[in-house]
């Protein structure tokens, strides 16, 4: 299997911390990675969870109510991304 390179950019205090905590997992920084990207592929997912604090939350759920109200939650991303072209034109229908 041919080999690829990937170049990232990451604190580096994160990095020698990282560095540091994959050693003590006996594996270099790279192969942890690997793991990652072989478990993304894998699960078609982010292994873990990610998630937010709660202070953009209470925003989003206003949002989300908002456009309910008005009718508009089942937007498509088409719909979504005319909607904004025709803002960003002037365009007042």
């Amino acid at each position: 299997m041919a080999q690829a390179t990937y170049s990232i950019r990451m604190d580096s205090d994160l990095k020698k911390d990282f560095d540091f905590v994959c050693e003590n997992f006996g594996m270099s920084s790279t192969t942890a990675i690997n793991v990652f990207a072989k478990a993304v592929v894998r699960e078609r997912r982010i292994p873990f969870e990610i998630k937010a604090d709660n202070r953009g939350t209470e925003a989003f759920r206003a949002l989300r109510a908002t456009a309910k109200a008005n009718g508009i939650q089942d937007m498509s991303l088409d719909e979504i991304n005319d909607e904004i072209r025709r803002t960003r034109e002037g365009i007042d229908e």
